[in-house]
């Protein structure tokens, strides 16, 4: 979907819906971010990425950030540094969902700066085995096209990102950092999950919308429309 395609009626229909669903998906917590108060992950983080599955790179990337940016206000959050940087990890996790593919090593290049960012860290030297988990994105890029896959791929580099803007913003210890290992292998191995269930929800029920709107403006991936005709 082009970015001009969303200025359209259906486009800004499509964008209004997606919103909507965001936005109640960002009021419903899932945990607590660790070490901050106030900062807790929600179930946005399971739909997020795949608005860029749908949508293509850049309406995907729109559209995430609007539903942010709504939610943000709505919600109430402080217009502090740290609330208004936590966008940027599910803006790249639309990213590198949108264009993931085999081969494409390129899309490996910002968690593998962001391992290089937390090595150089004072902090983060001291436990620089943490980074480790950025190695991931650039992975299951060498790997077979699988769903699965391509949302730990994804989750993870949002997580790259989300980690270094902690280290750089946030006070912690190397000790901080090598506790949150195991909690950061299920959290992420659940959102992974969370994001490939989103995915194939997302396209049973729009294949149904498409069918009679003929739209045209997303991109249906029949292998994950459950019931689809045929089947």
């Amino acid at each position: 979907m082009r970015i001009e395609n969303v200025l359209s009626a259906k486009g800004l229909a499509f964008l209004l819906l997606f919103t909507a669903i965001a936005l109640a998906a960002s009021s419903l917590n899932f945990s607590q971010v660790l070490g901050a108060e106030n900062q807790s992950f929600t179930f946005f983080q399971f739909m997020g990425p795949i608005a860029g599955g749908f949508l293509g790179a850049g309406a995907g990337v729109l559209s995430v950030f609007l539903a942010q940016i709504i939610s943000f206000i709505y919600l109430g959050k402080a217009p502090e540094l740290i609330n208004i940087i936590r966008l940027a990890p599910m803006l790249f996790a639309a990213l590198y969902f949108a264009k993931y593919s085999k081969g494409k090593l390129w899309q490996a290049a910002v968690p593998l700066a962001c391992m290089a960012l937390f090595m150089l860290h004072p902090v983060g030297s001291q436990a620089w085995f943490y980074s480790l988990y950025w190695l991931i994105p650039a992975i299951v890029l060498l790997l077979p096209e699988n769903l699965f896959l391509r949302s730990l791929g994804s989750t993870f580099a949002a997580h790259s990102i989300g980690g270094i803007i902690w280290l750089y913003f946030i006070p912690t210890t190397p000790e901080f950092w090598a506790a949150l290992i195991p909690i950061v292998a299920f959290e992420r191995l659940l959102f992974a999950l969370g994001i490939s269930g989103s995915y194939i929800a997302f396209n049973t029920v729009l294949s149904r919308f498409e069918a009679v709107a003929k739209s045209g403006l997303v991109a249906i991936d029949r292998r994950y429309v459950l019931l689809a005709e045929g089947n």
